[in-house]
């Protein structure tokens, strides 16, 4: 019996934010893996190390959770005004699947700097000291994104003491905004409330009549009060992770959201859309530990949120979900509003399971319907590893 040979594509594990991926620039992927479909799919389930039985992934890249099981290609634009073009594509973990519904808001972070040092973005755009302003197409959601990236000596500064919390080493400062993030006339949802309410009653079969918020802002978000379900808000991830009758409620309330949303027609259709919507539960601000020992005390926040990503809680807080948070919290009446005490802000400090985060964002109304600009937060990111990753030839078949 003959077996393929292992091939080797030239690829870059990074980290941006809390999350870590393998990035590709497009043209130096296989050439059945450059378009999108089963094939493309195929070979990045095997780069990551998925499906696995197992849990763990550990025969590939994988770091068997929602945060570590991700990929990103990167492009040239096209597109006028746009350095580059990005793709997210969020591997399961048990599954045979890649979901590319949505962004990752973290990796964002990463995009930049991955696109000027692998040579995407033309040389007068990329200062030599100073601050190189890219401008990236989020290909997933249609949605425009500027990333400030340091320079230095004519190359991208990735240390300094800008710390994250959920990162454990400080890092340079990348400063992330997300152009016009809620969905328009043209986006899946249709608008940024795609019922058309700030609060509904969503019936949630087992669970009950919860009030929720459901935004379409940097990533669809149903956000329900943390005390409707049982919990207050400073919780860590084992309460949750560690409770399978927990997990399948916060299951259910996602899939009857997407339903409310209009992301998909039936609850069963919720498991082929692992990676959107998201379900977040905010509370008012109180002290709490944060998991790495950080005494977190309620007079430096505005509200608790705590947040879950492909079926487990995460361990701090998923970039695009902050900008549904910031936006959110912007708009006077929505649950995240009313959390953080109600009336007109600008930006927001919310507690996470690893620490605190600040998102800005400002909004309007216009002939009744709110509008978002943009949305702002602070990140960081680095190369972990370059050179290229090998699969078995047969991956591709």
């Amino acid at each position: 019996m003959t077996h393929a040979p292992q091939i080797r594509v030239p690829a870059t594990y990074m980290r941006g934010g809390t999350s870590k991926g393998v990035f590709f620039r497009l043209e130096d992927l296989p050439a059945v893996a450059q378009e999108p479909g089963k094939a493309r799919d195929t070979f990045l389930l095997r780069v990551i190390g998925s499906p696995d039985p197992y849990g763990k992934q550990t025969d590939g890249m994988g770091g068997a959770t929602s945060s570590t099981s991700k990929t990103v290609i990167v492009s040239r634009s096209t597109r006028p005004a746009h350095d580059v073009d990005y793709l997210f594509g969020q591997v399961s973990i048990d599954k045979a699947f890649v979901d590319w519904s949505g962004n990752c808001g973290n990796l964002s972070a990463a995009v930049g700097a991955f696109a000027i040092s692998n040579g995407l973005v033309d040389s007068e755009r990329v200062p030599r000291d100073g601050v190189a302003v890219i401008r990236i197409w989020q290909a997933n959601i249609g949605k425009t994104i500027i990333a400030h990236v340091p320079m230095t000596n004519d190359e991208v500064q990735e240390t300094g003491d800008f710390e994250l919390d959920g990162v454990t080493f400080p890092a340079a400062e990348v400063q992330i905004e997300f152009m016009d993030p809620a969905a328009d006339e043209e986006g899946e949802g249709g608008s940024m409330f795609p019922t058309g309410n700030l609060v509904d009653e969503l019936e949630v079969p087992g669970v009950g009549v919860l009030q929720a918020t459901m935004i379409d802002a940097g990533i669809p978000t149903i956000f329900i009060n943390a005390n409707a379900i049982g919990y207050d808000g400073t919780e860590l991830q084992d309460v949750v992770n560690g409770n399978p009758e927990a997990l399948m409620m916060f299951e259910t309330i996602r899939a009857h959201g997407a339903v409310r949303m209009g992301l998909i027609k039936h609850v069963d259709e919720a498991v082929n859309r692992q990676h959107t919507p998201k379900v977040a539960f905010v509370a008012g601000p109180e002290d709490y530990v944060s998991s790495s020992g950080k005494q977190v005390r309620a007079q430096d926040v505005d509200l608790l949120v705590r947040a879950l990503s492909m079926g487990k809680m995460h361990h701090a807080m998923m970039g695009t979900a902050a900008v549904a948070i910031g936006t959110a919290a912007a708009i006077p009446g929505t649950l995240v509003n009313l959390a953080a005490g109600g009336g007109d802000r600008t930006a927001v400090v919310f507690g996470h399971p690893s620490g605190t985060l600040r998102v800005g964002a400002e909004a309007r109304q216009e002939n009744g319907q709110w509008k978002v600009k943009k949305a702002v937060m602070s990140r960081s990111a680095r190369v972990l590893m370059e050179g290229w990753v090998r699969v078995p030839g047969d991956s591709l078949s």
